[in-house]
C-alpha cells in the first residue's frame, strides 16, 4: 500500500502549513489594460467617421477592437496571476512578469514588525481600495491598490498575532 501525500492548496506550501487566505490587488490596477482596450479602439474609428464614403475603412475599427483585445489579456493575465497568500506561517507574493515569468518573494509572520494601510482619498474609499504596508527588519513590503485594505489589514494582524503566539509557545516549551 503506498502512502499519498495530504493534497497541497498552492505550489510551494509546506507540510503541516495551513492556508488562512489569498487576496490579489483591486481590479483598479487594470486601468492601464482598459486604457489599452480603449485607444486603439477610438483611435481606429476616426478615420470612418472622417470618410464615411468608403466602406472599407469601416474595418478599421474591428481591428483597433482586436489589437486592444489582445493588450487588454496581456495587463488581465498580470493582474490575475498576482496574488498574496498568506498561510499560518508566512505571506507569499506571487507577482506574473511576462506570459511566462514569476517573481515570488516570502516573508515570515514571525518577522513582521508592523502593519499599516492608507486609503488614498476619495477614490480609495469610493471603489475600496488602498495600500498596505508590511514593514519588517530587513525592509518594507508594499502592496498597491489592494481591495479592501481594512479587511486584509485585520486578518493580516490576526495572522501575525498568532504566528507570534505560536512561536512563544514553541520557544517556552524548547525551555
Amino acid at each position: 500500500m503506498t502512502e499519498t501525500s495530504p493534497k497541497l492548496d498552492f505550489d510551494g506550501q509546506r507540510p503541516g502549513e495551513k492556508l488562512l487566505f489569498v487576496f490579489r490587488r483591486h481590479m483598479i490596477a487594470m486601468r492601464k489594460g482598459f486604457y489599452m482596450l480603449l485607444i486603439p479602439l477610438v483611435v481606429t474609428s476616426i478615420p470612418p467617421l472622417i470618410a464615411s464614403n468608403n466602406l472599407e475603412l469601416f474595418l478599421l475599427p474591428i481591428g483597433g477592437l482586436l489589437l486592444g483585445l489582445i493588450l487588454f489579456a496581456y495587463q488581465f493575465i498580470m493582474w490575475y496571476f498576482t496574488i498574496y497568500i498568506v498561510t499560518d506561517q508566512r505571506i507569499r507574493q506571487v507577482t506574473q512578469r511576462g506570459f511566462f515569468g514569476k517573481d515570488v518573494i516570502e516573508l515570515r509572520l514571525s518577522k513582521v514588525q508592523n502593519i499599516s494601510y492608507n486609503i488614498p482619498g476619495f477614490s480609495g474609499e469610493i471603489f475600496k481600495f488602498g495600500t498596505i504596508v508590511i514593514q519588517t527588519f530587513v525592509g518594507d513590503l508594499v502592496i498597491n491598490k489592494v481591495d479592501h485594505p481594512e479587511e486584509i489589514y485585520n486578518k493580516l494582524q490576526d495572522a501575525v498575532n498568532n504566528a507570534v503566539d505560536k512561536q512563544g509557545k514553541n520557544e517556552e516549551d524548547n525551555l
